[in-house]
């Protein structure tokens, strides 16, 4: 079984991932934010480094895509690859961030991958107000991410409720998290593993 978690800059989704995959014994597939080469230099320089950080996570993601389904463990990710295509290069593009000629390059690379992509059994999509993104990024206090603007992620968060409203590739749980402490709460966390449980038996 896949199962991916989407959600906006700050949303919660690796902190998810790795509570989830932990209570279900699943493999968890992170973002390569660490290892990420282009990050500081895109936070500080977004038009000069929105291309090649968008290729790199297209490639990052179509190979665990590519792990996930030579494996035999059910898997959960942090963060899907139609994110990507849908959301933050679009997002880039419109911003005037991208050229025109390097989001064509993007868009015909995806649309070749998704040739060869099977979607998660279940996306579970975390909504969050702008307030709790901000909240969220400052405590967990990541420098390159101290110039990230509110009109970049209310960018961001229109992109992703318009996709949300118009996905149809499998299974889709949203779950707002405004009022959720999964963290500090089991109770909280046991809400949600309960509904993801009402979502996956029916998978079988």
């Amino acid at each position: 079984m896949h199962v991916a978690i989407a959600g906006n800059i700050g949303a919660g989704k690796t902190t998810l991932t790795r509570l989830l995959a932990k209570h279900y014994n699943w493999n968890a597939h992170y973002e390569s934010v660490e290892e990420n080469p282009y990050l500081d230099d895109f936070y500080g320089e977004m038009e000069r480094w929105s291309f090649n950080l968008q290729v790199y996570f297209l490639n990052s993601r179509f190979r665990q895509i590519l792990d996930i389904r030579e494996g035999k463990k059910s898997i959960i990710q942090d963060r899907t690859i139609y994110e990507d295509a849908n959301i933050f290069a679009p997002n880039l593009h419109a911003m005037g961030l991208m050229a025109n000629r390097d989001f064509s390059n993007y868009s015909s690379l995806f649309e070749l991958m998704e040739r060869l992509v099977e979607p998660p059994d279940l996306l579970i999509y975390l909504r969050a107000s702008i307030s709790t993104l901000v909240d969220q990024i400052h405590k967990r206090g990541r420098d390159y991410e101290n110039s990230i603007s509110i009109d970049y992620l209310s960018r961001l968060n229109e992109r992703y409720e318009a996709w949300i409203s118009t996905y149809t590739k499998g299974k889709l749980l949203i779950v707002n998290v405004d009022n959720l402490d999964f963290v500090d709460s089991p109770e909280d966390l046991g809400k949600i593993v309960d509904r993801i449980d009402a979502q996956i038996n029916g998978l079988f």
